[in-house]
């Protein structure tokens, strides 16, 4: 089976910071990780790899620096790594980024397209919807378990708030990941030592202008912009004060106030 994993390289953050002027996140000084969701996504790659045999691409779109989250997937055990970068592709919103990824992927002959379900840097969990979209293939999204993989479909468990659906699905398709779906393998010495013999495949503008406009990719073409950004405070639980009459409600009150030196 031809197994073709899309991630993404995120900010290894919980403070995400937008551009004021482009609307598009700041990246520099920031460290960076693979998508954990996408992670995922290459773990069940290689685990039906590992039954049925077959080949691990993983691809990725973003600046050169990608390249390190790509090596990973390569250490990790994926076959063969594309980054697909360009200044052309610079502030590309989800509807960019999946009509590029798009682009990139016809490039290639798969059985099988995993994405993971969000990022953490953007929280849409659009593009792999819009790829397959874009793609005319069938999709199913918030995948917990691949109970069945062969070269014409796979069976995958899907997961509701309030249950999950058994769905079987012929192929090619594109299935989004969740975070448990798979735990990650780490990577081994051996294999960091593997990936970077290997090249990694660049896929520019001028390979895929024949599928693609101008005015359809970056700013340009991105019809979404972030206008405000802000982290969500976290809060501690709250503490519930029980079967106390009003006055000894306050009095208590009053002394964790005091206990805090709030008052």
């Amino acid at each position: 089976m031809k197994i073709v994993v899309c991630i993404k390289q995120v900010p290894d953050t919980v403070e995400v910071k937008i551009d004021p002027k482009t609307g598009t996140l700041v990246r520099d000084g920031v460290p960076s990780i693979i998508n954990h969701d996408d992670k995922t996504g290459i773990e069940a790659a290689l685990t039906i790899r590992e039954q049925v045999g077959g080949t691990v691409t993983v691809v990725s779109m973003g600046p050169p620096q990608a390249d390190v989250a790509l090596r990973e997937a390569l250490a990790m055990g994926c076959d063969e790594a594309i980054l697909v970068s360009g200044r052309e592709f610079g502030g590309s919103d989800t509807y960019a980024t999946s009509g590029i990824l798009a682009a990139a992927l016809k490039q290639l002959d798969y059985d099988l397209i995993i994405t993971g379900r969000q990022a953490i840097d953007g929280d849409t969990a659009q593009v792999g919807p819009q790829i397959a979209e874009k793609l005319h293939l069938p999709q199913v999204s918030y995948v917990e378990e691949i109970v069945e993989a062969a070269e014409d479909h796979v069976v995958v468990k899907r997961q509701f708030e309030d249950g999950y659906h058994i769905v079987k699905v012929k192929t090619p398709c594109l299935l989004t990941a969740i975070a448990e779906l798979a735990e990650p393998r780490y990577m081994s010495v051996g294999g960091v030592f593997d990936a970077y013999q290997k090249e990694i495949k660049i896929f520019d503008f001028n390979l895929l202008k024949d599928d693609l406009e101008l005015d359809m990719i970056g700013l340009k073409g991105s019809p979404t912009n972030v206008y405000k950004s802000f982290t969500k405070e976290l809060k501690g639980a709250g503490t519930v004060l029980k079967d106390l009459t009003a006055e000894q409600a306050v009095e208590a009150i009053v002394k964790k106030l005091e206990e805090k030196f709030i008052i």
